[in-house]
């Protein structure tokens, strides 16, 4: 149990959980999008939104644990509106055909939570992209741009704010001394697990920033923010020698949040109301935050933006002529 939980100004702490957050609220007549909604935070989310009347859609690599997922939720809350489907974010094709197939199905879009992630030794996606890059970042900033349209035709149609929630981490703190590394993306020789981590996840808040500033020059009533969910005892380092240590996991279970205490931010800022015209901040523990400097620069998060475009630009041109 997480023991420091002084409330914020929203009323919530540290300890509040998804549920707690989201009391009382009703989203029937909501659709959201959950990337990495097979395991931990990212099912807990589905779980809670979808016990709040959201219809779900699980965007997941693993489609049988997603099944077991919305087995386990349907099991619980027989009328919950859950489905999955299969989506590789370290792959722009796969994020192609998952975008591709979801707007041909004519679903309306109100919240998409950018919430997968991992960190892993040095490798390269199946777009020779380091993987860590590709995944927690790139492959979320093309499935957000492919799904855009769809949740602009949404929110004016339905006249509700639609919301984009980009799961970063404070280790955004913990990027290289230069934030991105922008001619370094692939460098084997001077990667470190942890700064390329942090790079990720600093890229996360720039791009709900500059996304967030484009929006709102566009008129468009959506918001665009970043969420620390926290030191949460989940699978996600399950590879880590020292997470598996015993005494280590004793120490997890009285410091580090529970995985309903870690899906809260995620789910305030998808849902609450005390959101609602907020875009371009940072939240932990269902408050607004302060982001580092780098994470507050706009003229990083443009330069990432652009970056961005020509790194997927340079793996359609290099599939292409294959």
């Amino acid at each position: 149990m997480w023991p420091f939980s002084r409330k914020g100004p929203s009323g919530f702490s540290s300890s509040s959980t998804a549920e707690e957050v989201t009391q009382g609220i009703d989203g029937s007549g909501l659709t959201a999008i959950v990337t990495g909604a097979s395991s931990g935070i990212g099912a807990e989310t589905t779980r809670v939104l979808a016990l709040r009347g959201v219809h779900v859609i699980m965007g997941v690599r693993n489609m049988l644990a997603a099944k077991e997922v919305k087995a386990a939720i349907i099991k619980e809350i027989p009328a919950a509106k859950v489905d999955a489907m299969e989506l590789d974010l370290s792959s722009t094709a796969s994020v192609r055909k998952f975008a591709s197939e979801y707007n041909s199905s004519r679903r309306p879009l109100n919240i998409l939570i950018n919430n997968a992630g991992l960190a892993t030794s040095f490798k390269l996606s199946k777009d020779n992209i380091e993987l860590v890059f590709a995944t927690n970042h790139l492959g979320h900033f093309l499935l957000t741009n492919l799904l855009l349209d769809n949740m602009k035709k949404t929110a004016r149609r339905s006249k509700k704010e639609g919301r984009i929630v980009n799961v970063s981490s404070r280790a955004h703190w913990l990027s290289y001394r230069e934030g991105i590394r922008f001619d370094k993306i692939n460098d084997k020789t001077s990667y470190r697990t942890m700064l390329a981590y942090g790079q990720s996840k600093l890229a996360n808040i720039l791009h709900a920033n500059e996304l967030a500033r484009r929006l709102k020059e566009g008129g468009e009533n959506i918001t665009a923010n970043s969420v620390h969910p926290g030191t949460v005892a989940t699978n996600f380092l399950r590879n880590s020698s020292i997470i598996n240590n015993d005494a280590v996991k004793a120490l997890g279970r009285i410091f580090l949040k529970n995985v309903q205490q870690g899906a809260a931010t995620t789910c305030y800022v998808a849902l609450h109301p005390q959101v609602k015209g907020i875009s371009g901040e940072f939240f932990s523990d269902s408050n607004l935050a302060k982001a580092s400097s780098k994470a507050r620069d706009m003229d990083l998060a443009r330069k990432l933006w652009d970056f961005s475009m020509n790194l997927i630009r340079e793996i359609d041109t290099s599939t292409k002529g294959k």
